[in-house]
């Protein structure tokens, strides 16, 4: 139940639309749900203007059909990140409408389209193996509302991949950058630009990369200003975060 909806309610009530009771009978859930395993916060768009999203890693599959089941009936939009093929295939069973994005391994329900601004998302990888860090930003922004600039395989070893794509890099609000191995690329675009980039280590590496900890600490020690880090492969982390920036007024 967003905003909306409750003010909807409160009016219906005024006007004698609405009786007490059946308004206490749609409150009773608000503002969570509790399944026991899981408890569904349907009052967190009301509070931060984005529903609640799913981490599935680590649920089972039971689990996940049915926050989604749950959610679903509430008409709530639903992300679930870190999903796989058999979790979908679950959800969709109780949920038709929801769409799977195989690389960014997230689950979406949309019953209400978000607004989009004009300005862009640019999301910049290092390498290819990036890109499903990279999908799970893009896909993320997308659904939170974002167009989104994907600009993949333009790191340092090639410097001119990125050079040439930098007037439509400038263009856009907030910049994600995503890299592994020594991580270089945030510090390179830092540099280049005068919007706020949002870098993103990944373990893509040999194994002194030690799972994304060399790209993650050369992008804490980066020189180049305006530059935030989130976690080891949190694309989700970052593509929300840059919807936030690009959304404020």
């Amino acid at each position: 139940m967003n905003a909306k909806e409750v003010e909807k309610l409160l009016k219906d009530v005024k006007k004698g639309e609405t009786t007490i009771e059946e308004a206490l009978e749609i409150l009773k859930n608000f503002p969570y749900t509790d399944l026991g395993f899981a408890r569904i916060d349907h009052h967190r768009e009301m509070r931060t203007g984005y529903p609640e999203i799913i981490y599935c890693a680590g649920k089972s599959v039971e689990q996940v059909r049915e926050i989604f089941r749950v959610m679903s009936e509430k008409e709530n939009n639903v992300i679930g990140t870190r999903a796989n093929n058999e979790m979908y295939e679950s959800v969709r069973s109780v949920s038709a409408d929801a769409v799977y994005y195989p690389m960014a391994r997230i689950i979406s329900l949309q019953n209400i389209k978000p607004k989009v601004p004009e300005s862009k998302i640019a999301i910049i990888t290092a390498g290819t193996s990036d890109m499903p860090v990279a999908e799970e930003a893009a896909i993320t922004a997308e659904l939170l509302g974002n167009n989104v600039l994907r600009i993949y395989d333009a790191g340092v070893a090639g410097i001119h991949r990125l050079v040439d794509k930098l007037p439509e890099i400038r263009n856009c609000r907030v910049i994600i950058v995503i890299a592994g191995m020594e991580g270089a690329l945030a510090s390179v675009v830092g540099g280049l630009v005068d919007k706020p980039v949002i870098a993103v280590p990944t373990s893509v590496g040999y194994g002194a990369n030690f799972g994304g900890i060399s790209a993650l600490l050369a992008m804490l020690t980066s020189c180049s200003t305006g530059i935030t880090v989130v976690n080891i492969d949190n694309g989700f982390g970052a593509g929300f975060a840059a919807s936030m920036i690009n959304k404020m007024e």
